[in-house]
């Protein structure tokens, strides 16, 4: 016998997943519950001394009052029980009436007495209230209840409306702890936008509670910031070109000194360090352009085939490289002058640190359907991997000893970085087993 495979229940990772990350990372979804969680045990403590107050009540002095109650009207209706008087009696309170006895058999609510009294089978129910049935001296049996049993439609119609109402006030609840950490959303989008360098747009203060003084005081931080940077540039700004003309002055001096067999190594060695020195100063300065948040890039459709050849040309010592193009490559929207600034440096690199071993590749494929990846990789020793991240950092290098012929500077890394970020895009490195990769994507034109 072949039994009927199971229906599989349908998937709820998404689902759970969801509601444990806005549980865990929403701060208003939790105050919401704390406060959810408060009123039900409010509600719960308070129901719970009102029901035994009202329990003790009922045993003291209600239960009595209602017995005596009872037996009046059951002494009304009479022994033995007059239909007559029972009707009266149920005309004139809303009560129900039910005898069953040898001589009588009356109800004065049918239905609602069987829907109140009788299983399906016609038997009494076990727990009938016994406060309300009285046994007369001639074996009648005489039954109390409520005649207007109107009200017993209305649970469901209060239920419905306190469901509704419990739901109106989350919502309203929801609603107000919105409105109150609306700052926090303010400070966080400020604080994003501070951390990208664009400081012209303060945090708006919403309010003068807690949270408005504290997004004043970022913005505060934010301006300082602002000024301790913009002056930190200016002075790199106007130390790099105050240089410039002292550099130029040596320079020019230095090759009109005369020659000879003696000064010649001395002459050639100033006359490098000069020529290092206007490269560094050119480099900061071309930094700072490209760290501002308005980094001037002439944006024009730009062939990258045509690009790579032109580099190739123009500089002897990257015809090491083992060049690899796509046939497809589409023309991408680009800076072609900071393009050039960006692999120029990342070639550099590669050929410093792992020329020596196997030539380097520079490869330019397609990159999904509107883009294209440029990677250098060299074949050398790589880095460690926790320099990974230090890389293209201003002034970083991986040999702690700073020798000149083991690394420049770290500038080259850190321009070809700002270059790329000029362009919307990122530059990673990762180490290949041998050697080190760098990559990035760029859009294709449209």
């Amino acid at each position: 016998m072949r039994w009927p495979s199971a229906v599989p229940e349908p998937r709820r990772d998404g689902w759970h997943r969801r509601a444990h990350s806005a549980l865990r990372h929403s701060l208003r979804v939790r105050l919401v519950i704390v406060f959810l969680l408060l009123a039900l045990g409010l509600s719960v403590i308070f129901l719970a001394a009102t029901q035994r107050a009202i329990g003790v009540g009922w045993r003291l002095a209600v239960a009595p009052l209602v017995t005596d109650y009872v037996d009046r009207l059951v002494a009304e209706i009479g022994t033995p029980p007059s239909i007559e008087r029972a009707l009266v009696l149920t005309r004139r309170l809303p009560v129900s009436v039910r005898i069953d006895g040898p001589g009588v058999q009356w109800r004065s609510h049918p239905d609602r007495e069987d829907r109140e009294w009788d299983d399906r089978d016609g038997r009494r129910h076990d727990d009938a209230p016994r406060l309300l049935e009285r046994q007369t001296s001639d074996g009648h049996r005489i039954l109390l209840g409520l005649g207007d049993l109107s009200w017993r439609s209305q649970p469901r119609v209060f239920g419905m409306t306190s469901l509704l109402a419990a739901l109106l006030v989350i919502g309203l609840a929801y609603a107000y702890v919105r409105r109150l950490l609306r700052p926090i959303d303010d400070i966080r989008v400020g604080v994003q936008r501070f951390g990208r360098g664009e400081f012209d747009v303060p945090i708006h203060v919403r309010r003068r509670d807690e949270l408005g003084d504290l997004a004043g005081q970022i913005n505060t931080m934010a301006a300082d910031l602002r000024h301790m940077l913009d002056g930190k540039r200016a002075l790199l700004l106007a130390i790099s070109h105050e240089l410039r003309s002292p550099l130029t002055r040596a320079r020019l001096n230095t090759e009109l000194l005369p020659e000879s067999e003696e000064t010649r190594s001395s002459r050639d060695a100033l006359l490098r360090d000069l020529a290092l020195m206007r490269d560094l100063i050119s480099d900061l300065l071309e930094g700072e352009r490209l760290s501002g948040s308005h980094a001037p890039l002439h944006r024009e459709p730009v062939d990258l085939r045509e690009l790579v050849d032109g580099m190739l040309r123009a500089h002897a010592d990257l015809a090491r490289f083992r060049v690899q193009l796509a046939t497809d490559l589409p023309l991408v929207d680009a800076d072609p002058v900071r393009l050039q600034l960006a692999l120029r440096n990342l070639m550099d690199n590669a050929l410093r640190h792992g020329g020596a071993v196997q030539p380097p590749t520079l490869s330019i494929r397609r990159h999904g359907e509107d883009g294209v990846q440029l990677t250098v990789r060299d074949l050398g020793p790589g880095v460690e991997a926790s320099q990974l991240e230090h890389l293209g950092e201003a002034f970083f290098r991986t040999d702690q000893a700073r020798r000149r012929e083991t690394g420049g500077v770290g500038l080259g890394l850190h321009l070809a970085c700002l270059a790329v970020q000029a362009h919307g895009a990122t530059l990673r490195f990762r180490n290949t087993n041998p050697g080190l990769e760098a990559s990035f994507e760029l859009p294709a034109q449209r």
